[in-house]
């Protein structure tokens, strides 16, 4: 139980981890009650005690209730400590040089490099200073001086090598979180449709030379819209995948924006206004463009409610922003943080696989720009930015 409770992460585990540091000062206090001379026997029992009692606040203390940086101020007792301890023993600096490394290694393991660095020099004044004031000798005094640099580095590469770690852990673990959205999204988004299209498939097979012509075509046109929605999926996870490894490529050039965005409104089952100017042109890839249009139209065809308008305006130099708006109820609160998330949870519409938002704003990205949500009162607007551009052709 003791190694489950000192081997983790968090306040709580590094605060037992230096209770541990303490428990085995005040052990070796008592053990040097055996060879100390009579004058350094009650220091040695004034260490102990201390040590023991600030081990078993340190154990007992609740520090999952403070803040992450709580423990530091678990430095304090150990400095303390060790500055009386080198003051107080004929050869106190060396008795106090392992536990002065202990705490740089324990500061390395859990707070970061800067944290480390601005210990140095108080944790050097604690232990030169009680020297200086002895009057150790000149060669001690310059020994200790030199070691305290090199604890500290000591702290600095364990906090480096620690973080290098940690950053490691947090790759893995979204990678994991995305293994399994993955999963799960293949799991639903897979499934379901490719029910319908085998129903429609099966009842066309089995009845179909009896079925009136309107419902086989229903049927029909069923099995088109779930076998849209696969290949929506599958493009999706391609271009996750695209901007996951670098692969997003784009086709950079100087376009009229007014006829690229008629184009792509010509992709949608609803009708959506373009208020764009005829001489506004921006540098983009021609199909990332359009894409992006269809992503935020569609959503605020399937979210919002009509008049659905598109729109563009210069926003600052050398940048354009194109507006898609609706007059729905908007977006909550709640559900705006995480609304350009992969596999958002903001989408629960049942034709969304949570990628599109996403997608958007990586290629907006890509572009040099940006895309941002706001509410319109009423509605949304959804806003991208991409470059300008000079002349263009056509």
């Amino acid at each position: 139980m003791v190694e489950k409770a000192v081997l983790r992460e968090g306040p709580e585990h590094a605060a037992r981890q230096m209770a541990m540091v303490f428990t085995l000062g005040a052990v070796m206090a008592v053990v040097g009650l055996l060879t100390a001379p009579p004058g350094d026997k009650a220091k040695l029992l004034v260490v102990s005690g201390l040590a023991a009692l600030t081990a078993a606040v340190a154990w007992r203390f609740p520090w999952s209730r403070s803040g992450p940086r709580a423990p530091l101020a678990l430095c304090l007792p150990v400095l303390a400590l060790l500055s009386y301890c080198t003051g107080a023993f004929q050869g106190g600096s060396i008795g106090t040089a392992p536990f002065l490394t202990l705490l740089f290694a324990w500061v390395g393991l859990h707070f970061s490099v800067t944290t480390v660095l601005v210990l140095g020099p108080i944790a050097g004044l604690c232990y030169v200073v009680p020297l200086v004031l002895d009057d150790r000798g000149p060669l001690v005094i310059s020994g200790a001086i030199l070691f305290v640099p090199a604890v500290t580095s000591v702290g600095v590469l364990i906090a480096r090598q620690i973080g290098h770690q940690r950053r490691d852990r947090d790759t893995i673990r979204r990678m994991e979180r995305w293994r399994a959205a993955l999963t799960a999204t293949l799991a639903h988004d897979v499934r379901s449709p490719l029910t319908s299209v085998q129903f429609a498939l099966e009842t066309l097979g089995e009845d179909g030379d009896d079925l009136p012509p309107e419902q086989r075509h229903e049927l029909i046109a069923m099995a088109l819209r779930q076998t849209n929605r696969i290949r929506r999926l599958a493009t999706s996870l391609l271009d996750a995948e695209r901007v996951d490894s670098r692969g997003l490529q784009l086709d950079l050039r100087p376009i009229r924006l007014r006829p690229a965005v008629d184009e792509a409104v010509g992709y949608l089952t609803a009708p959506v206004g373009v208020s764009v100017s005829d001489d506004l042109t921006v540098r983009a890839d021609p199909q990332r463009l359009e894409q992006i249009l269809v992503n935020l139209a569609a959503n605020a065809i399937r979210h919002g409610a009509p008049p659905i308008v598109i729109s563009a305006e210069p926003d600052g130099p050398g940048m354009v922003a194109i507006h898609v708006r609706d007059h729905g109820s908007g977006v909550p609160e709640e559900k705006q943080k995480v609304l350009f998330t992969r596999f958002s949870s903001a989408d629960t519409s049942p034709e969304s696989v949570g990628l599109g938002l996403w997608i958007t704003r990586e290629l907006a990205l890509a572009h040099g720009g940006d895309v941002r949500y706001s509410p319109a009162d009423p509605g949304s607007r959804f806003t991208v930015t991409v470059p300008e551009g000079g002349p263009a052709a056509g």
